[in-house]
This record gives structure tokens, sequence and C-alpha cells, in this order.
């Protein structure tokens, strides 16, 4: 008897298990999407093993195996590669492997009961020349004849009136198949001879036997033309390349630098496509249709079967780590395909991660340094000081310093680049009288106040209301908003400069389709000053930027969380590498409250190496990666007293199983956050296994003893605050 071992589409950690259904005359293979009945509701299933069992183990077991319903797949959607990566993924995330498989798949595929339907249209195809009777009749006949086949919607477009009779005359005959969507852009390649720095770093990566390279190369320094030499190795020898970005902000330079060089053979996948698209793009990979794939984070999990080169451009950036179940680190996921493949995986930054740069340093990767710009030297940068600045009256928002080296990039016909780093007009109303700030009432944040809509926006759970003008709590009108976001700082630079043309760049502005790309196409062809959050701080390329300056430079070392000096010197760095890429010298000005905080003197050098050794000591001392591995479990309800005591459980059941080189931190309360009250347990570990295994217990035990709290775990988690 034929059986098949199947995982339901719910995940949750109680069901991450199989289940045995028969499937006797059924086409079904491992990786199938099926349909089954659970629990007296038919659902969707996952099949991970089909294999044949006795007639006579079946009837001795405890209970009834069901059938299969139905099939809703023709051939498996995930090869034995993407399966075995799925339950790497589950163990190393303490994930349900239901998921993991799930995150890899495109939204038309998860093995979901929402996913909806692929989109079909009807082509018209022609089967044989008749006789017919009208010269429309004749014209429309010799039209597909010529044609062979096309849409059905473009063949009425010239002859709708005229298909009904085709088909009765057995002209031609219609045939359903899957929606293709045209990308019709076209882009031109230049051709960019390599500098020695270039040649030989593209000749120490081709020479080495290492599978994983770090690319520590400064900011212009041509990084991009590395990439795309390597690239061509790789598909001069029939192989594939994955070239990865972390934001949405960075694919559209990349896609033109690509697809200006590769043409048609360029796939690209990233959030801002619709269902279709990504389920369109996922195809044409899993057809060999194309050897190149530019995407985000879920581009890791595409349908390779040859791949030669996978590149991380910006290795550094928190994007690359996955926020919701399973969280995986797309860091981890692609070396593990490179393992597999045999390939080599290219990590690039002009701002490593800590963890990287220190497995470099112990020949774990190979490392790889371009030391220098290629047509320039680094931009002149420059620390503001503003509480000095503050002291002279001026203004809070932008120090007359920085006001008046945007009025020479304006009259000299350049471009300026402004960041901050936080959206929205301003993060906090607060009533003068009573001093009361105007908060989310489900979360303990402050509302963030949204000019252009007049409202009141929790930038955490997404709340808003409209704009209040009397305080609640004493009924004065005497509100202020404090601070400030990229709207404010838009509505002043333009006081300032009423003729600049400003695109501003951030969460707001960019919610539409191909949002992002628009914007930067019309900074690139009129714009002035573009202004925005961290989206704007790397990757971009543009030869009239010849000014970059940063307001509230050091807001990110008031975190709490042991990354916020790291985070602050990679913005800063990254933000700074913006100004001065082409002929014109470039300058920065960082506006910040500590000027002498060593992050700030790092990145105002441009010395990482110096950050480097100077972060690490207080890694060191503080026991935090990469000196150990740390999780997180965080317990969330909405009665606190639950919470309380259920992770006081889990602490206990911690310490009873695990090892002696474990250490626990808390639990310690979190902010509430969409009124649910939250505990967090940190866990310290030499050992990453054997965390990820004590942790996955914790989870199934907690799970398995029905708790009323929700259960978050997190390996590695990128940030803590």
């Amino acid at each position: 008897m034929k059986v098949a071992k199947i995982y339901i589409e719910y995940e949750h950690m109680a069901l991450n298990q199989s289940y045995l259904y028969t499937c006797e005359y059924l086409n079904i293979e491992r990786g199938m999407r099926v349909i089954v009945n659970f629990a007296n509701k038919d659902i969707v299933g996952f099949v991970e093993e089909v294999m044949e069992m006795n007639p006579q183990e079946l009837e001795s077991m405890s209970y009834t195996i069901k059938s299969v319903v139905s099939l809703l797949d023709k051939e498996s959607l995930l090869n034995d590669e993407l399966l075995e990566l799925a339950n790497y993924m589950s163990k190393k995330t303490v994930a349900p492997y239901i998921s993991c498989l799930s995150a890899m798949l495109p939204s038309k595929l998860k093995p979901r009961s929402s996913a909806k339907p692929i989109k079909k249209e009807v082509w018209v195809v022609f089967k044989q020349e008749r006789q017919v009777k009208t010269k429309k009749q004749s014209e429309a006949m010799e039209y597909i004849q010529q044609m062979r086949e096309l849409s059905r919607a473009s063949f009425n477009k010239k002859y709708k009136t005229q298909l009904t009779y085709l088909l009765s005359v057995d002209v031609v005959y219609l045939e359903e198949r899957e929606a293709i969507t045209a990308f019709r852009e076209v882009y031109e390649d230049q051709a960019i001879s390599l500098v020695d720095m270039q040649v030989q770093a593209i000749r120490q990566m081709d020479c080495d036997a290492h599978n994983v390279y770090l690319l520590h190369g400064v900011t212009g320094s041509g990084k991009t033309e590395v990439f795309l030499q390597m690239a061509q190795k790789e598909i001069d020898k029939n192989k594939q390349v994955l070239i990865l970005v972390p934001e949405i902000s960075l694919t559209p330079q990349m896609v033109k630098r690509v697809k200006a060089r590769f043409k048609d053979q360029v796939a690209i996948y990233h959030s801002s496509l619709n269902n279709q698209e990504k389920y369109e793009q996922y195809q044409k990979v899993a057809r060999n249709e194309v050897n190149i794939v530019v995407g985000t984070r879920s581009g890791v999990f595409m349908p390779f079967t040859n791949l030669g080169l996978i590149i991380m451009d910006e290795e550094h950036d928190q994007s690359y780590k996955q926020a919701s179940t399973p969280k995986y680190h797309t860091k981890d996921m692609a070396i593990r395909r490179g393992e597999y493949h045999q390939c080599k995986v290219l990590l690039a930054s002009a701002t490593p991660s800590l963890e990287s740069y220190a497995r470099a340093l112990k020949g774990v990767y190979t490392l790889v340094e371009m030391k220098h710009r290629i047509f320039n030297s680094m931009p002149k940068t420059s620390v503001i000081d503003m509480q000095k600045a503050m002291r002279n009256n001026e203004n809070y928002m932008l120090s007359d310093t920085l006001k008046q080296a945007i009025k020479q990039r304006l009259d000299a016909h350049e471009q300026c680049i402004i960041l901050l780093n936080r959206r929205g007009y301003a993060p906090i109303l607060r009533c003068i009288d009573c001093g009361s700030i105007k908060m989310c009432p489900h979360c303990e944040l402050a509302l963030n106040f949204h000019k252009t809509s007049q409202r009141l926006v929790c930038h955490t759970c997404g709340y808003s209301q409209v704009s209040i003008y009397e305080c609640e709590s004493c009924h004065s009108k005497n509100l202020k908003y404090v601070g400030m976001g990229t709207q404010k700082l838009e509505e002043y630079i333009q006081e300032c400069f009423s003729n600049a043309n400003i695109v501003r760049m951030d969460a707001d502005t960019t919610n539409t389709k191909n949002a992002h790309q628009k914007l930067l196409d019309k900074f690139e062809r009129e714009g002035d000053i573009l202004l925005g959050t961290q989206m704007i701080a790397k990757g971009l390329d543009y030869e009239r930027v010849t000014l970059v300056g940063v307001v509230n430079g050091d807001v990110l070392l008031n975190r709490s969380d042991y990354r916020c000096a790291e985070l602050t010197f990679d913005l800063l760095v990254q933000a700074s590498g913006r100004s001065g890429r082409g002929k014109h010298a470039g300058e920065v000005y960082i506006q910040v409250y500590d000027p002498n905080h060593y992050a700030i003197q790092c990145a105002l050098n441009h010395d990482y190496k110096s950050f480097f050794y100077q972060e690490m000591k207080f890694r060191h001392l503080a026991n935090y990666p990469p000196y150990l591995y740390i999780s997180s479990i965080i317990v969330s309800h909405k009665e606190e007293s639950i919470v309380k005591r259920e992770i006081q459980e889990i602490q206990q059941l911690l310490l009873e199983n695990t090892e002696d080189n474990f250490r626990l931190l808390g639990p310690i309360a979190l902010l509430k956050i969409q009124d649910m009250y939250r505990y967090r347990i940190i866990i310290k570990s030499k050992q990453e296994t054997s965390m990820a295994d004590a942790l996955m217990h914790v989870y199934k035990v907690h799970n398995e003893t029905r708790k009323k709290s929700r259960i978050e775990v997190n390996i590695n988690p990128y940030t803590m605050d």
C-alpha cells in the first residue's frame, strides 16, 4: 500500500510532525501540495515522503488512516536540496517545518488554503488553413497563421468579431495558459575597464580554495563591477548566479546594472512585485529560462539547480534577518546552499558585520580587500556638534554650516542627500501644561504625528487616529509637537530653499508599486535634494551628489541594544559613501550631540578597523557576539500574571535542561505591544547547536502543555531592544 507522510498547513509547533495518508492510485511525489482531511476539515498539506507499507502494518495501527483527497500540483515544487534546506532552517531557527516550506515559496504556491489561484489567460493557436467566406475572415486567418499564436485579448483587439467563426471552422483553437507579465525595461551597458585593485580582487577569489569570501571594499571602490565580472565567468560555464541586496530601495540600481549587462537572462524577486509577478519570476528560474536572479531576502530560496555563485551585497544589513517566523538569517541560508552546490559565496560590504570580519580574520572566510575609491578620494567628512550650534541660536534641525553647504551645491547645480532616520512629522505630541504624551492605546509607545494625513500613527502596531487639538488629560489646548521626522525636515528645507526640488523617500512615500524606482528616477532626472530615512544611506550611486548631510547622526546610540554603536557606525559610513562618487569631490556633514563617541570618530575618518577593534573589546567584556551566540525567548499574553508565571516556568525548564556553559539573563519586562504584556529571557552560549536543541525542547513542552501565552524564539537576534 502506498502511503505519504504529509505536513499540514497549520504553522504551530504542537503540530510540527508529519501525518500518514494513503495515496494508492495517485501520481504523488515528494514536494507536492495535496488536499487532506484533518480534524474533519479539508486543508492543504505538503508531501514530505512517499513510501510503501504493508497492509497488515496499517491495520495494526490504533487509528484509521485517511486517504489523500486530491493533488494540487502536477510536479514537485521543491527539489531535494530545498527540502533539506527547510529541515536545516527548522532546526536552526526553532520553527515549524511547514513555516519554513512556506517561507521558500511564492504566495501562490504556499501550502495554505488561502493561497490564491494562479492567473490564467486564453491563447488563440493556429491549427489549419480553411476556406472562408469574407475578406475580413481571410485577413484574420492570415494574421493568426503568420503569428502562429497570441493571447485572445491581443487577437480581439484586431479581429474580435472573427474569432467565433474561425473557431467554428476549425482554423484555430483556444488554449488556457499561465499569464505572463512583461517587463520591458531596456538598459544600455557601459563598458568599464577594471583597475588593478579590481583585477587583483577577482584573481584572489578565482585562485583561493575557500568557498566563502568577505569582500571588504570602501564605498565607491567598484564592488558592483567585480560582481558582474565574476557572474559572467560563471555564466560562461553554464552556471547560475544569485545576487542578493538587503532592501527594495537598492534593487532598482542593481537591476539596471545587471540587466544592462545580461539582458533577458535576469529574473527579479522582491516584495514590490505582486503575487502573480513573483510566481512568474519563480517559474522562470524553475524552468531554467534565466541564469541570474537579483533579489532581496527571499530570493535565497529560488529553485536553482546549478548554482555557480552567490553574491550578498551589503552583507551587514539587518534587513537580511527575517523578523517573523521562521526567523532565519539570509547569510546562513546562502552559505548552506553554497555548500550544497559547491559554489563561491561572496559577502560584500564597506562595513562588514563584526561576526563576518572576525571569521575572516580567523580564516573561516577568505578576506579580500579593496581599500581605495576608483575615481576619487573619500569625501571630506566633518562632525557638527549640535549642542554648540544650538547655544549659538542655530536651528535644531539644520545647523548654519549644513545650510550653507546645501546652498553652495544648489548654486553649483549639484545634488545633495539629507538623511534623517525617522519618518513622519514629529515623534511626540506633548501637553505643555500637564506634560502628558499622547500614547498608542495598544502599545507603550508614543504616537507619531503625520502632517500630510493629519493623523497620529503608531509605527509599531499600525494604529492611527485623527490628530487631537485638546489634551485628553487636562483639556488644555497648549499642545506641542516635539522632535522631528522627515516630513517636518522637508517642510523646513523647502522654507530655506524655496526653489529646490526635494524628493522625499521613506516608508510613507514608497508604499505603492514601483515607488522606489520612480522616486530615484525623479531624483536622478530633476531632483536637487534627496531626503529620506536609512533606505537612502546605502547602494545609491549618483555622480552629481557632492554633499551628504546626516541629521541626528547619533540617535541610534540611545538604544538599549548591544549593537547600537555598530548600527551607528554602519549608517554613517554608508551614508557618507554616497557623496563624491563621480568627478567632483564630495563633502559630508554629520550633525550629532556626542561628537566624541568612538563610533562617530571612526566614521568621521572612514576607519573600519579601528572601530572593529574598539567595539570587539566591549563585546568581549560583555560576552556578546561574535564571542558567544545569543538567543531570546519572549513570552506574551494580555494578562501580565499569566506571562510572569509562564516565563518563570520556562526559566526553570531551561535551568533543568541546559548545559553548564549556558548563561541566562532575565526574565525582564519589555514594552507592551498590541495589548500584549511581554517578558524576555536571553540565553548566551558557545554552542549554537546545543542552544537551539534546548530551545526546541522548551518550545515543544510549552505547546504540548497547552500554555495560555504565546512563545517567540529568536536564535541570534540582530537587535535586542
